[in-house]
């Protein structure tokens, strides 16, 4: 049986939320037992993606739910929302990360020896860059075939979780291999990915903000919708073209102008068959309010 959009979700989502526990819980004993401090952050950092887990699990679930009496237009922007609190969580993860890395920077310049990590930390900080990358991939792969938002948003949820391993890792080796006065390779790794996870962050956003300041729909699907209104010759004209989106939903709303001497019944006609077209080009879930007027 083929799966659902939602089910797909689910499913990369619980994989993804199982993997979080064991690296969380690993990172930390990893930490403990290796002497690290930036594993032990790491692990807590982990934490983070269980979070956003949750938050896809459950709001993608109400946003595939039918439209009601009092979501007229469906639940659509639940997944919206989901994914700008992902992308609001990655940010301040992304700033998290910045201040443990400064704060560290600031100690060493000042004197103080930061602690040298037992290679047990290295060991589980290049594990977790290799499950978390591979997660990434995977969750991006499947939100992109079922066009979410919200899930690739958590896939680079993930991948920040990598780039923070990456900055452990560096220190971590730089701590062993080269001696003490290089564990500040640690926190300036850590510094550098930071900002590459802020960035990310905001570009997460931005679309989530525009859906839910009702932005209009991009103008190349604007142009499209307005080349299927044309394809029919009785549309004389149209006006008043209004589109957003409400999830992965489309909703247009237009005028169109048809010749002053046909009936009713046809006028009707072509505004179902303008519908159909609109459908078949963008889903059958898209909401289409048509009006039809004379043309003087």
């Amino acid at each position: 049986m083929t799966k659902t959009r939602t089910q797909k979700a689910q499913q990369v989502t619980w994989i993804g939320f199982v993997i979080n526990v064991i690296l969380t819980i690993g990172k930390v004993l990893a930490g403990v037992f290796g002497k690290s401090s930036a594993m032990i952050a790491d692990g807590i950092h982990s934490l983070s993606d269980l979070v956003t887990d949750l938050i896809v699990l459950v709001f993608f679930r109400i946003s595939d739910s039918e439209k009601d009496e009092k979501h007229p237009y469906g639940h659509g922007k639940f997944e919206t929302f989901s994914t700008f609190l992902i992308a609001l969580m990655l940010f301040f993860v992304g700033l998290g990360i910045f201040y443990n890395g400064t704060s560290k920077i600031f100690s060493v310049i000042k004197g103080e020896i930061l602690p040298s990590p037992h290679i047990i930390a290295f060991w589980a900080a290049l594990i977790s860059i290799i499950f978390k990358e591979a997660l990434f991939q995977y969750t991006k792969i499947v939100g992109k075939q079922i066009n979410s938002n919200s899930v690739i948003a958590n896939a680079w949820h993930h991948r920040s979780d990598a780039f923070s391993s990456i900055g452990v890792t560096i220190g971590i080796a730089g701590a062993i291999f080269l001696g003490e006065k290089w564990v500040i390779l640690d926190p300036i790794a850590c510094v550098i990915v930071s900002f590459f996870i802020m960035k990310t962050a905001i570009e997460l956003s931005m679309p989530s903000v525009q859906e839910l300041m009702e932005a209009s729909l991009p103008k190349k699907v604007v142009l499209k919708i307005e080349s299927v209104i044309m394809e029919d010759k009785e549309i004389k004209s149209f006006h008043k073209l209004r589109t957003r989106n409400i999830g992965e939903i489309y909703v247009i709303d237009v005028h169109i102008q048809l010749d002053n001497t046909i009936s009713l019944v046809q006028a009707h006609n072509i505004s179902g068959a303008l519908s159909r077209r609109l459908r078949e080009a963008f889903g059958s879930r898209t909401q289409i309010n048509i009006h039809t007027e004379p043309l003087d």
